[in-house]
């Protein structure tokens, strides 16, 4: 009985028979596999990309980033003191503003400039130990005299070509440099990095120097015989007063998180999604195989009359559902393989071509393999009912119940009816009143609707939400950002203060700008595990900057804020003292307030106060007034001072944010198309199977005189309020909850973000997209009830 043959005529009869319901199954199942295989292979894809990156770049496991004079010697005896150094370094960089960066392309005449760009661009020349810059090849690029390399996120927003020129603007001639190709930078590739590196050869770099207009920058680099060892080495680091300080400091686990987020978001969106259809398929897979036995009782009550065993009948049932689960991870694994070639196109340009191995083969099968047992599983379940099925009830009453449940089912069957009566209403109240009283008699066939949508409308709204929120400028105060139109960086060098002084002057005297406000960049000392340990902050008036905090508020006299990382760091809460030590006087800070910061690595603080000389660096902003446009004034303020760094405040936070949203933003579209795709194989498919299910229940009506627009308004009465039903609820519990779970998920990650306030776009997340949804859901039910127009009422009656 049970033989492979027979199963699978069984299995052919069966899908020939409902090809509408399978189709929809089985298209359910495809793109659930198809996210789950995809969301796999981008990790993968992801995790093997940096690696190799990494494995041939060797970025360093800790580096501290200055500006100004140090001390050689200093570092010679830090070096030697600590044998958990492999390799350690000084690499010398000059910083060149965009606005004296050029390009131009002798075919075409085309040309442009890099003033837009928010980043540091740091000339330097390729290391000798460690910390490589790659060509697109994968090998250390190695520039000619003459030549330049570029970062590849320069290449692919300006669409620069090798053979391109570069001209720098210098205080004496314009250096024209070829470019040569375009450089993979382990340590700074992703856009949430300050700065960017264009590597040149040594005797340009010499040139660049020479000719002036450059800043000079450091970075100390250190690889370790243990990575995991990096967060020791940078407290003795800062521990030591006598080491460079005045800029970022960043371990190796910061820079791996930085490089995996956009795409790592991507991956995780992916399985998210996965995930959620998944549940959607798993829970029409039991609507589906209930219904089959409903409709197939009797001939199962026959076979097990005869003496069949219910594992033999129930593997009938279970090899059509093997085959379909079987053809959606083929086609969805097919799938996957293309997507995930087009989704990691921009990730092996930017790192590298991740190497094939075991795991390229072994990831995706075990996401397929979860998949597939989670719904055969589910399917045995579900044909456990084939074991507890009453031969007598299978053939006399044509249910799967047993004769005590089908008692309990009149009993409330006939309360119920006792509860209404139908003569208390007249009109289309009594299509109301049915359609409502049919709902509850079949809420538990029902309940699959609503419960659909609510997963399809969280799909839906929550990477939305997401994109808005990384796209809003509230995000930007909520991880440090200041809430401003222009932003004016001054950088360590000798004519600081000069540059600060005049700068103010400038926008105090401009009548377009208003509330100018000053912050500038110092060293203190606190106390930490090896001893007095470097802490950057910023002082000045923190009242008007716009900074959200988790707990606090801004700090006044005698106080300072913690970022939640260095809060964490020093185990601080608001409230708590703090001792700091500054040109060798102690005194005592009470934390005023934590907020979350992703600048500086996340590890900083304020102070008030009035900015003492000597500040490693200021920033100043500004807002302006009226119609005027921040980027037309900042661009004329970066004329005016070549030497300060002027920004727009929305084009800065869309730059430093883009690595993010350029990757997710694709996702997000996904999630919304995949949730409509699914929104409508679904409403086809439960309203294909329970209007089949009610047919000789319309047909009773009609014979009482219920005309068919009647009987057919009733259907979709009862298919838009479940729909409606569910999608609300989605709504609800992405504006109620959404937050948390997402907020869980950023907090996680280590980025010094620990809480999330979304700020979705509320008319489309909350407005266009519900609708959308219902819209897509309700269409359907219209376009399969219509067919109801055209049968015949005896036929409903026929079994």
């Amino acid at each position: 009985m049970s033989t492979p043959g027979l199963t699978a005529r069984y299995v052919r009869s069966d899908l020939r028979t409902t090809k509408g319901v399978h189709l929809a199954l089985t298209a359910l199942l495809v793109l659930s596999a198809f996210l789950m295989a995809t969301g796999a292979m981008v990790a993968e894809r992801l995790v093997g990309s940096i690696d190799r990156l990494f494995a041939v770049a060797q970025p360093p496991d800790f580096l501290q980033m200055h500006r100004g004079d140090y001390d050689p010697a200093a570092l010679e005896s830090f070096a030697a003191e600590h044998p958990e150094i492999e390799a350690w370094l000084v690499e010398e960089m000059l910083d060149v503003d965009g606005a004296a960066l050029s390009w131009q392309r002798s075919g075409t005449g085309a040309s442009g400039d890099l003033s837009e760009s928010v980043m540091d661009n740091l000339f330097v020349v390729q290391n000798e130990e460690f910390d490589f810059l790659l060509d697109e090849t994968g090998a250390i690029a190695q520039p000619d005299p003459g030549q330049v390399y570029l970062p590849v996120a320069y290449q692919q927003r300006y669409h620069l070509q090798a053979g391109d020129q570069l001209v720098v603007q210098t205080q004496a001639e314009p250096l024209v440099l070829q470019i040569a190709g375009f450089v993979r930078d382990a340590q700074m590739a992703s856009s949430m990095s300050s700065a960017t590196r264009f590597l040149v050869a040594a005797q340009d770099f010499q040139a660049l120097e020479r000719a002036g207009g450059a800043a000079s920058e450091q970075i100390v680099e250190y690889r370790l015989t243990d990575g995991a060892a990096a967060g020791d080495l940078q407290r003795a680091y800062e521990a030591d007063p006598d080491l460079p300080k005045n800029g970022q400091a960043v371990t190796i686990g910061m820079i791996r998180l930085l490089n995996a987020l956009g795409d790592g978001l991507v991956a995780a969106a992916l399985v998210l999604g996965s995930l959620v259809l998944m549940i959607v398929a798993v829970i029409n897979l039991r609507f589906v195989i209930r219904g089959t036995l409903e409709d197939e009782i009797r001939d199962i009550g026959a076979l097990r009359a005869i003496g069949i065993d219910h594992r033999q009948i129930s593997a009938l049932y279970l090899g059509k559902y093997v085959a379909l689960t079987a053809i959606a991870c083929v086609l969805g694994g097919a799938l996957a393989v293309l997507a995930t070639a087009a989704l990691t196109r921009g990730m092996q340009a930017s790192y590298a071509a991740a190497p094939v191995g075991v795991f390229t083969v072994l990831t995706p099968v075990l996401a397929l393999g979860v998949l597939a047992a989670g719904v055969l599983v589910l399917c045995r379940g579900v044909l456990r009912r084939v074991r507890k099925t009453s031969v007598v009830g299978a053939l006399v009453d044509g249910s799967t119940l047993s004769d005590r449940q089908l008692a309990r089912r009149a009993r409330r069957g006939t309360a119920r009816a006792r509860r209404h009566r139908l003569a208390a209403y007249r009109g289309t109240r009594v299509n109301a009143f049915l359609a409502r009283l049919d709902l509850r008699a079949q809420a538990r066939q029902w309940a699959l609707v609503p419960i659909v949508f609510f997963l399809l409308s969280v799909l839906m709204i929550l990477p939305m939400s997401l994109l808005s929120t990384f796209e809003s400028p509230r995000f930007g105060t909520s991880i440090g950002a200041p809430d401003a139109d222009l932003l004016v960086n001054l950088q360590f060098s000798e004519e600081i203060e000069d540059t600060r002084a005049q700068v103010l002057a400038g926008l105090q005297a401009d009548e377009r700008v208003g509330n100018v406000r000053v912050l500038a960049t110092e060293l203190r000392e606190v106390p930490g595990q090896e001893g007095w340990e470097t802490l950057r902050v910023q002082v000045g008036d923190h009242a008007g900057t716009g900074q959200e905090y988790l707990h606090g508020q801004a700090p006044g006299t005698g106080e300072i804020a913690l970022s939640a990382l260095n809060a964490e760091r020093y185990q601080l809460t608001t409230g708590d003292t703090l001792p700091l030590r500054h040109t060798g006087q102690v005194s005592t800070a009470v934390v005023s307030g934590i907020y979350q910061d992703v600048t500086s690595s996340g590890y900083t603080a304020k102070l008030p106060g009035e900015p003492s000389t000597g500040a490693a660096g200021y920033a100043i902003y500004a807002d302006v007034t009226g119609n005027v446009d921040p980027a037309a004034l900042a661009a004329e303020y970066t004329d005016r001072f070549p030497t300060a760094s002027v920004i727009d405040g929305e084009e800065y936070l869309g730059q430093t944010m883009s690595f993010v949203t350029r990757a997710f933003g694709n996702v997000a579209l996904l999630a919304v198309a995949f949730a409509l795709v699914v929104a409508i194989l679904i409403s086809g498919l439960f309203l294909s199977l329970q209007v089949k299910r009610d047919r000789e229940r319309m047909g009773v009506l009609s014979a009482l005189g219920f005309s068919h627009r009647e009987i057919i308004g009733q259907v979709r009465g009862k298919a838009l309020a479940a729909i409606v039903l569910g999608t609300l609820a989605g709504v609800a519990f992405t504006a109620a909850a959404g937050q948390w779970l997402i907020g869980g998920a950023v907090a996680a990650a280590g980025l010094g973000i620990s809480e999330l306030q979304l700020s979705p776009n509320l008319p489309l997340a909350y407005g266009a997209y519900p609708l959308v949804l219902i819209t897509a859901g309700y269409l359907v039910t219209v376009l399969l009830t219509a067919r109801l127009r055209g049968d015949s009422p005896s036929t409903w009656l026929r079994r």
